[in-house]
């Protein structure tokens, strides 16, 4: 009898226990709230992704898996190819700067002295006129008057026919004719000087210079001697002139430098 009880027990239980499975969960909110605590009590599942479960399992990369990346070595070396052609650039550039200031400068100075040999082979002669002209002491240059006869006969009809009316003699000096070479010239080495200074070559004169103190850059010194009253380093006789070429010592000027001690 005891046996029979049980049985219907469990099988009043099985029954109830399959229709609380059937039912939705629209159907739990309707039960009575006795019923709650009891579905609440079973057990629930998380539900998550495979694969951040299988990320989260994986160790995080090492410093050396990130050295042998090849995709960062090429990057690193990319940009070190990039910092030597800038380099490169750079130096490159500066170069043909540097190779166009040169080339202007030396252009310049081909220019500028591009009559230097022309002018060194003028100055023999500019040196001998020079010579001739202070070779004529300035006393003979005074005109000294003397009655001195003249040729009434010429050759232009024109000078002839006023000399004919004029009388047989005239008044003139006797060195004449060496004052007129000395002036001729006197004129032709101004020309000359002045023609070459448009081009840039000048004469200078150590003792018209101020102070008349030797300068090595400037002066050659082919003597020294004793000079009262005079310092030591000072230019007292120049026996040729210096010359200069657009501010380029072309021949420097020789002369004679005080020495007392």
């Amino acid at each position: 009898m005891f046996r029979t009880s049980l049985l219907r027990q469990q099988r009043s239980f099985v029954q109830s226990l399959s229709r609380t499975q059937n039912t939705s969960l629209s159907s739990y909110t309707r039960f009575p709230a006795r019923t709650l605590p009891s579905l609440c009590q079973q057990p629930t599942r998380r539900w998550q992704s495979t694969e951040t479960a299988k990320a989260a399992d994986e160790p995080p990369p090492s410093a050396e898996a990130a050295k042998e990346d090849p995709v960062k070595k090429e990057l690193e070396a990319k940009s070190k190819e990039v910092v030597d052609l800038k380099d490169k650039y750079l130096r490159s550039v500066a170069d043909f700067r540097n190779l166009q200031e040169q080339t202007r400068r030396q252009m310049e100075d081909a220019r500028k002295f591009a009559i230097q040999r022309f002018a060194t082979d003028l100055l023999d002669s500019i040196d001998n006129l020079d010579r001739a002209l202070i070779a004529v002491p300035e006393s003979a240059l005074k005109p000294s008057t003397e009655t001195v006869t003249s040729n009434t006969s010429s050759a232009d009809p024109n000078v002839a026919a006023s000399n004919e009316t004029s009388s047989g003699t005239s008044t003139q000096p006797s060195n004449q004719d060496l004052i007129n070479l000395h002036s001729g010239l006197k004129m032709t080495e101004e020309i000359l000087m002045n023609a070459l200074k448009k081009h840039g070559l000048e004469r200078y004169d150590p003792i018209e210079r101020e102070g008349k103190k030797f300068d090595p850059n400037q002066d050659e010194a082919t003597f020294f001697m004793a000079q009262e009253g005079k310092p030591d380093g000072e230019v007292f006789f120049t026996q040729s002139k210096g010359f200069k070429l657009n501010g380029r010592v072309v021949r420097a000027a020789k002369v004679g430098v005080v020495k007392n001690s």
